[in-house]
């Protein structure tokens, strides 16, 4: 005799599970937006009297030993390949080195950390461009309106907040070069057909940069770190938010909602930022910013919704089959 539990069961729960794995998600979502965005901010405070390469330095080198650590008593890395580890080495080159050197020597050299955010915002556009190609994935209406929608709302916010920055017209190649780390490590990770846990893919991708941030600080001679406790906070706030908690979130999130909604989420990142300027650094709030808040927002949301319905409309062929299923064992 076959137990066949009622359909109305079977939705019940299905239903409330989705609407728990849409609470975390949501949760996740806001979490890594804001902790990504302080990067730019701690960036932006410390590198005015310390060189960008001592902070980074001692931004990731007590995360990696912390990592190491937790990975081997926890044995999180179980039987992890030789070519996994180095195929996650080279995605944590390009996705932490990379990226922040990039983005702290952008800043250094004068831009501002609005405008920095603005070129990395251009990245869910460039993303959804070669996706089809690279990974053979489908970019839907609706998404490229989100996308389009939400690339208009970061221009009006950072435009707000523009001023004279006097940087050298080179420079801004650097938050251009940070956009491209970022997203050549996000296509070398989609490519592989291997999912390594978060925790361990993230203790790689530290460890890694933390060698070769201790190679190029040992070079230009900013090894040693200033003896002023602020400055061990900012290290601190640096390591806890924009590497544990906004990488860590950045892979999580990468395999629950896919590449589409998950660039789509840095849109939101230049309008935070500005936000946290205006509150922490007195940068100007403007109307046309509160505009370009609205339209990000409005963009995202587009994008997020399509992808959740794209996914139930995936998923509907699967409950049908389990329906009828259900429904032959009954009769």
């Amino acid at each position: 005799m076959t137990l066949s539990i009622p359909t109305c069961i079977v939705d019940a729960i299905s239903k409330q599970i989705g609407i728990l794995h849409a609470v975390v998600t949501v949760l996740a979502a806001a979490a890594f937006v804001a902790s990504w965005s302080s990067g730019f901010l701690i960036a932006a405070v410390v590198t005015v009297d310390t060189p960008a390469t001592t902070l980074l330095v001692w931004r990731f080198v007590p995360v990696a030993i912390v990592l190491v650590v937790i990975v081997l008593a926890t044995g999180a890395i179980g039987d992890v390949r030789r070519s996994d580890l180095r195929h996650q080495a080279i995605v944590g080159l390009f996705a932490q080195f990379g990226y922040c050197v990039f983005v702290y020597a952008a800043i250094a050299s004068g831009i501002a950390s609005g405008t920095t955010a603005l070129v990395d915002a251009v990245q869910p556009l460039v993303v959804a461009t070669l996706v089809g190609p690279l990974l053979g994935l489908r970019v839907r209406a609706a998404q490229w309106a989100g996308l389009v929608l939400g690339a208009m709302g970061v221009v009006l916010v950072v435009r707000s907040q523009l001023g004279d920055e006097g940087a050298h017209p080179f420079a801004y190649a650097l938050p251009a070069l940070a956009m491209v780390s970022l997203i050549i490590a996000t296509f070398l990770d989609r490519r592989s057909t291997t999912r390594l846990p978060v925790l361990v893919t993230l203790m790689i991708h530290v460890v890694v940069t933390s060698i070769a941030l201790l190679v190029l600080a040992g070079a230009l001679g900013t090894l040693i770190p200033p003896a002023s406790p602020m400055f061990w906070l900012q290290a601190a706030l640096a390591a806890v938010f924009p590497t544990v908690a906004a990488y860590g979130l950045y892979w999580w999130l990468l395999r629950r909602v896919g590449i589409t909604a998950l660039n789509a989420l840095l849109f939101l990142v230049a309008p935070v930022t500005a936000a946290e300027g205006a509150l922490l650094l007195g940068e100007p709030l403007t109307g046309l910013t509160l505009v370009g808040f609205a339209l990000a927002g409005g963009g995202v949301a587009l994008v997020l919704v399509s992808e959740a319905r794209a996914s139930r409309d995936q998923a509907m062929p699967a409950v049908s089959a389990t329906r009828e299923t259900d429904a032959a064992a009954s009769s």
